[in-house]
């Protein structure tokens, strides 16, 4: 029997001839009788729908454990350990999109036009839409709010760009280039999508439950201001880490600019909810 890995092989996609089981020139695999078995197609169909692709789980582990080093190892150009970070994003908003989790990156209409700096505008443009269409305040929010539940994960993506703005500006560096700084806005999203959402529901659901049986109720405290607070801490982690491993820097310099992040990304999260408000109430 053939050995695959010393047989020449002519590439079906670009028609190159190589030795071994994957093409030199653009990576095209050498199928084989044994990867047209069941056991085989159901083991890359369960990878491509679930998280339990090993390269999956250590991606995000490094994502949390060591941010901004999958960053840097993506713009340096060592790429083949790890998932890229936009599939580890995709994969991440899927879940996000599909499971009830905080809403992190969502506000209620209340907070709209009571919390945020924007409020103000938010209550006049709310006022009139109620008033044109004939609602009461109390009708229209329901709608609002189940309306700019799935907005929300469709539209993640615009913080990432947002984020990346104040990055680029307070760790600007002469060898980034803004895609750069757009690489660690995407791994700094998924941090917070792994941690502030979907790991924090599970933390809160198993909270929650303990209260219950002891007849206290948590749900109280679980509110805007608490998630704001946990968005600061969390990002600061995420900040410092990643400006010693992703822009190198030390010291009081580190300190200064991660605070100084962190005011920046609470205006990207701000800008993001403001364009959020926008955009539901023009869907509405």
């Amino acid at each position: 029997m053939t050995d695959t890995h010393s047989q020449e092989h002519t590439c079906k996609s670009c028609g190159n001839t190589f030795v071994g089981r994957y093409c030199n020139l653009c990576g095209e695999k050498v199928i084989e009788p044994k990867d047209r078995k069941l056991d085989a197609y159901l083991s890359k169909v369960l990878i491509a729908t679930t998280i339990v692709d090993n390269k999956f789980v250590k991606t995000l582990w490094l994502t949390i454990k060591n941010p901004g080093f999958l960053s840097r190892e993506y713009v340096d150009g060592r790429r083949v350990n790890y998932m890229r970070p936009l599939q580890v994003f995709f994969i991440l908003n899927l879940i996000y999109f599909l499971v009830p989790v905080l809403r992190m990156f969502n506000s209620s209409l209340y907070t709209q036009m009571y919390v945020l700096p924007h409020g103000r505008i938010a209550q006049q443009i709310v006022m009139a839409k109620v008033k044109a269409d004939g609602m009461n305040l109390q009708g229209f929010q329901l709608i609002y709010d189940d309306q700019t539940k799935s907005l929300a994960k469709l539209l993640i993506v615009i913080f990432i760009f947002l984020a990346a703005v104040p990055l680029s500006l307070i760790f600007r560096k002469k060898n980034r280039y803004f895609t750069d700084h757009v690489a660690l806005s995407v791994e700094l999203t998924c941090f917070n999508l792994a941690v502030n959402t979907i790991a924090l529901t599970i933390l809160f659901w198993i909270i929650n439950k303990v209260l219950h049986l002891g007849n206290m109720g948590g749900a109280a405290y679980l509110n805007d201001i608490t998630l704001t607070v946990l968005f600061v801490s969390t990002n600061l982690y995420f900040l410092f880490r990643a400006g010693g491993t992703f822009y190198n820097q030390k010291g009081k310099r580190l300190i200064i600019r991660a605070i100084l992040g962190i005011l920046g990304l609470f205006l990207a999260l701000e800008a993001y909810r403001f364009i959020l408000f926008f955009v539901t109430i023009w869907s509405l």
